[in-house]
């Protein structure tokens, strides 16, 4: 390959956008940008090539100040023997290559079956794997959409670790669990004396995740005064603190995560549409696990691995008739409630194969038998969404009832199946905890049970 020379940083910056260095060689004093300034825009960049540096004015700290601190690959003083100046560009050259095959062999793992802590053959998940492992290094922000439970801060995290940003924060907010009052301050900082209660500076989450990565989840949540300043943050790169006059610069990446299908959002006005259209520079839509039921047993097999190593237990597999009942569930819980059953489930065991009695109730149910009533049979009237005798898992409405009536029965019985637990509900039915307690005022006290 024909090398290319610059004169000074600027110019050698403009030239490395077309042109794929193996390896740079840069002086420290040059005229312009000079070797610090072009190596620390180098850094910020993202990974890059193995760097020499040349100077005629070298002492022990310039040299660690440049290798370490700057990520230059060595450090000669001149004059320079060409002859050790040949070893290094080839010993530079070489560490380039590895780097690249590191690369494609990260990329090879795509096609086994896993990514990261993911794990899918399913055809749609190879689809987002590959679509990871491209927008992984870029700065670009990805919008994650798919239920409750299957795996978005996982993608987000994935994306961070495919990043040039890996080795800095990951931060994660969720902006439906904030008050409205809240969550700018969370978001952005306050100073001292700026609302009632802030008795000191506090950094927001964008100073938090400096230089890493920062996740909004259940942006859909997040108030729309609020959006419209996300939205500038995310022209400018500038955050101003709540009560303070200034603006400061921030180097992050922002990932956003929902539960709900965005274009429903805008429309309903819960989600601005210049926003959505500025997050929505690559989607990953994650499919919900009752569609991909070909990944249970990969899945299973690397979940009971890492219950094994957190819970100090020697679970080595799974009976056929277990993986028959995880075949046969819906899994409205997605991922998150197929990690649940598999820690219950390693615990009771212990050591050894998980049987069948080591699930919950609700997986121990066999399908009926020959002289059973059939599958297809008509359920029987039951305006109120009571569980039939024959299967405590399902909630069946009698032709006639209103949309008002299912979404009532099925909120109320998707609490009592979670014991009152409305955070586990609110996962089950794919909603968020803000729109389960709404809708809880919306019944009253006498509709849950309540005295009055």
């Amino acid at each position: 390959m024909t090398p290319e020379t610059a004169a000074e940083g600027n110019e050698a910056l403009q030239k490395l956008n077309d042109f794929a260095a193996d390896v740079i060689l840069t002086d420290l004093n040059m005229p312009g940008l000079d070797g610090f300034g072009f190596l620390q825009r180098l850094r910020e960049g993202g990974e890059m090539p193995p760097t020499i540096v040349l100077t005629a004015y070298g002492n022990i700290e310039t040299a660690v100040k440049t290798v370490h601190e700057l990520g230059a690959y060595w450090f000669l003083e001149k004059p320079i023997q060409p002859s050790t100046l040949e070893v290094l560009i080839r010993r530079a050259g070489s560490h380039a290559e590895l780097r690249t095959e590191k690369r494609v062999l990260e990329r090879n793992l795509v096609y086994k079956g896993s990514l990261g802590e993911m794990v899918g053959m399913a055809p749609r998940m190879q689809e987002i794997f590959a679509l990871l492992q491209q927008a992984g290094p870029s700065k670009a922000c990805v919008l994650i959409t798919g239920e409750s439970g299957t795996g978005k801060e996982l993608v987000a995290r994935t994306l961070h670790a495919l990043s040039p940003r890996r080795q800095g924060p990951f931060v994660a907010i969720n902006c439906a669990a904030l008050p409205e009052t809240l969550i700018e301050s969370e978001l952005f900082g306050h100073e001292k004396g700026s609302f009632t209660g802030a008795s000191e500076r506090r950094a927001g989450c964008f100073e938090v995740a400096q230089h890493g990565t920062l996740l909004l989840d259940e942006i859909g949540e997040m108030p729309l005064l609020t959006q419209a300043k996300l939205l500038r943050i995310l022209e400018d790169s500038k955050v101003r603190r709540l009560g303070g006059r200034t603006e400061f610069e921030v180097d992050v990446r922002v990932l956003a995560a929902t539960n709900k299908l965005p274009e429903e959002a805008v429309s309903s006005g819960h989600l601005r549409e210049d926003l959505f259209y500025r997050l929505n520079v690559f989607h990953v839509h994650l499919p919900p696990l009752r569609e991909r039921k070909e990944d249970i047993p990969a899945m299973v097999e690397t979940l009971i691995g890492d219950m094994n190593r957190k819970h100090d237990c020697r679970v080595t597999e799974v009976s056929a008739e277990v993986l028959e009942s995880m075949q046969r569930h819906r899994w409205p819980g997605n991922v998150r409630e197929l990690r649940n059953v598999l820690e219950r489930a390693v615990i009771l065991a212990g050591e050894g194969t998980i049987e069948v009695k080591n699930l919950p109730a609700f997986l121990q149910s066999r399908p009926a038998a020959a002289g059973g009533m059939a599958a297809n049979a008509p359920a029987a009237p039951n305006p109120g969404g009571t569980p039939a005798a024959d299967d405590a898992d399902a909630v069946k409405f009698q032709i006639g009832t209103t949309v008002e009536e299912a979404e009532k029965g099925l909120i109320l019985r998707t609490l009592e199946h979670t014991r009152n637990n409305k955070t586990r509900a609110a996962e089950i039915l794919g909603i968020s905890l803000k729109t389960l307690h709404n809708k809880l005022k919306e019944y009253g006290p006498r509709e849950l049970g309540i005295g009055v």
